[in-house]
């Protein structure tokens, strides 16, 4: 790897350009001092890579509900009515997504680790702080794979037009509005959202924001904020969580399906998606791919280990939370714990992530209607909530 070493704005300036959870619990950075540089043929291949994979993983989505196999990726029954219409009605539009990935550098190639389909976060540092960073340190903000500002907004129009062409969106939006709403307990999660509801507003949607716990549902009129009507709900509340936590609430949200009056982003089929047990399905579906790793419900046979190591992951889960990397003996190598314990899991053959001096870099690819970014994080064996966010260029 190729890394050069940058000058970090202080934690008043980062916090002006909206980063307020700039220091972890460990009182440590969390934005690196590193850039890794890296060629525009790597920059290229991230790209490919994440648009193969968004079709690939449609076509896993379309076996998964023709075969009725919701039980095997550990989806909630109270869902999957809405995964099933958000599937068939083209109106329940995939806002964006990020596909956590190993490799790309170097020539080693780019294996998919996992898919942040429904509530994807480090999206407002790759989008702007890391551009921010490199025109802070006097570099071509330009020369970065960072298209995700405006592959959103323009995906923000596709909501109205339904279709690659977002020239059509002025003669069709007729003031439909987007309500943004995330919980309150987390600065990220706030920041991610109000970011969200910068850029649809910006692209000329009337947006708001709101706590979730303000939000009011109805099964016949729809989501309101202070009396004020929305037709679309975006919540940075995982899918999976509303169904486990708020059954009602999540039976609620199907009805309002049901009626026609509310469109909730991420749409419930990325809960498909959001599952790691789809790796399998993958796998399943596409032995042998280039991007993918032998996965498996069951813990894999040691002719499947390229590195006679494997990977335990539940079902729903984050921050690496409750994964575990074995040997082929079944000892295990490292682990973190979690609250996901109650998910089904999902073995995978291991796959080392880029390295340097004993630290390493997971590349993470943006997408929103296609590829549109890349940022890293940086940390052990197990990228956990303790990783570092790196900026990195195009040479």
């Amino acid at each position: 790897m190729k890394l050069s070493t940058l000058s970090v704005p202080n934690n008043a300036a980062l916090e002006s350009m909206g980063l307020q959870w700039h220091t972890d619990s460990d009182n440590s950075a969390y934005v690196s001092d590193e850039l890794i540089h890296i060629t525009q043929d790597e920059a290229e291949a991230f790209y490919e890579a994440g648009n193969t994979l968004y079709d690939m993983y449609v076509e896993a989505g379309e076996y998964v509900i023709e075969h009725d196999l919701f039980f095997e990726l550990d989806i909630p029954p109270s869902l999957i009515g809405a995964i099933k219409q958000s599937w068939e009605e083209d109106i329940h539009w995939h806002l964006y997504g990020r596909f956590d990935l190993a490799g790309g550098l170097n020539g080693k190639p780019i294996k998919l680790l996992e898919f942040n389909a429904d509530t994807p976060t480090m999206l407002y540092e790759s989008a702007l702080l890391q551009w921010a960073i490199l025109k802070y340190n006097h570099l071509d903000e330009s020369a970065q794979f960072n298209n995700i500002h405006n592959a959103l907004s323009d995906n923000f129009k596709r909501l109205i037009t339904l279709s690659e062409d977002v020239s059509r969106f002025d003669e069709l939006y007729e003031g439909w509005g987007i309500l943004f709403s995330s919980m309150t307990d987390s600065i990220e999660d706030i920041t991610t959202t109000r970011f969200l509801e910068y850029i649809a507003r910006e692209s000329g949607f009337r947006s708001e924001f709101a706590p979730i716990d303000k939000v009011s549902f109805s099964a016949s009129e729809g989501v309101s904020f202070e009396g004020v009507n929305y037709e679309f709900l975006f919540k940075l509340i995982p899918w999976e969580n509303v169904a486990i936590d708020e059954p009602e609430l999540a039976l609620l949200m199907s009805e309002m399906m049901q009626n026609h009056n509310t469109i909730f982003l991420n749409p419930a089929y990325t809960l498909l998606f959001q599952s790691k047990r789809m790796l399998k399905i993958l796998w399943d579906l596409f032995p042998n791919h280039p991007l993918l790793l032998p996965a498996s419900f069951e813990p894999l046979a040691d002719s499947m280990l390229p590195f006679h190591k494997q990977v335990c992951k539940p079902a729903f889960g984050r921050e690496g939370a409750n994964v575990a990397i074995s040997d082929v003996q079944g000892n295990i190598i490292e682990s973190k714990e979690g609250i996901y314990t109650n998910h089904k899991p999902l073995y995978q053959a291991f796959y080392e992530l880029n390295g340097h001096n004993g630290a390493f870099y997971q590349p993470n690819v943006f997408f929103a209607y296609e590829s549109c970014g890349l940022g890293f994080r940086k940390g052990g064996l197990i990228i956990d909530n303790f990783s570092k966010f790196v900026s990195h260029c195009i040479d």
